[in-house]
């Protein structure tokens, strides 16, 4: 598994230099330097957005997930569950346009658009991830005399955290993707210059856009990815 990851990394960086290669040579990294000013303003927009809705999304779907996976839910868990897939039963920018004509333009509309589009991963990989952990060490914290709290803190979010985890990693990768489009409904963000270079043929535009919001994907989820290496115990770490 190790080395896999580590081919892959190699991979990936030897994409990147030849990407770099190919856009020095172009002269495309001269027309994209004249939106300079742009981008470092876009990204920190960019960043408040992922940032709030994907903490928010986080704040909820971790404990609804922990809420659904009691057994005393265990009757309506898939049915409230369904309500959260909606949000990916839409497409995204059909929730954008249905959260602005409630919240009118700007921030509020692009928060709810992307935070309701972060929710259902976050949600279902606690719940399912609370419902794998193998009974036998439920049982066995209950014969050590562990009261349910205790239980649910010690033994069982350490056993799930690992697929909690790759809930949030795969939420803030849909965030980061889909927030260009808050651009459509007065969000702001990189998505500013992707689709007005569309919109001019403008080919420097429209890159100093897109490249900015893939490096800030493969940035969120590299940094993710070390999270879920570092901060989940040895002991239940498959990476580890």
């Amino acid at each position: 598994m190790t080395r896999g990851l580590g081919l892959g990394r190699g991979a990936g960086l030897l994409l990147v230099f030849l990407l770099g290669i190919w856009v020095a040579a172009s002269g495309l990294l001269d027309q994209m330097a004249i939106y300079w000013d742009d981008i470092t303003y876009l990204t920190r927009q960019h960043v408040v957005l992922v940032a709030s809705s994907g903490g928010a999304a986080i704040l909820l779907g971790v404990p609804v997930g922990i809420w659904l996976s009691r057994p005393s839910m265990e009757r309506y868990a898939e049915t409230v569950m369904q309500v959260f897939n909606i949000g990916t039963t839409i497409p995204t920018l059909a929730v954008i346009a249905l959260s602005m004509t409630l919240l009118g333009i700007g921030f509020p509309p692009a928060f709810f658009g992307l935070f309701v589009a972060s929710l259902l991963p976050i949600v279902r990989n606690t719940y399912a991830g609370l419902l794998a952990v193998p009974s036998h060490l439920k049982e066995a914290a209950t014969g050590m005399g562990m009261t349910r709290w205790q239980i649910l803190m010690r033994v069982e979010v350490p056993n799930a955290l690992y697929v909690i985890f790759s809930g949030i990693r795969t939420a803030l990768a849909i965030n980061v993707g889909t927030t260009p489009l808050a651009f459509l409904i007065g969000g702001g963000g990189l998505g500013e210059l992707i689709f007005t270079g569309i919109d001019l043929m403008d080919t420097g535009m429209l890159l100093a856009g897109a490249i900015p919001t893939a490096a800030l994907a493969v940035a969120v989820d590299f940094l993710m990815g070390q999270a879920q290496l570092r901060l989940i115990p040895k002991g239940v770490n498959p990476l580890r």
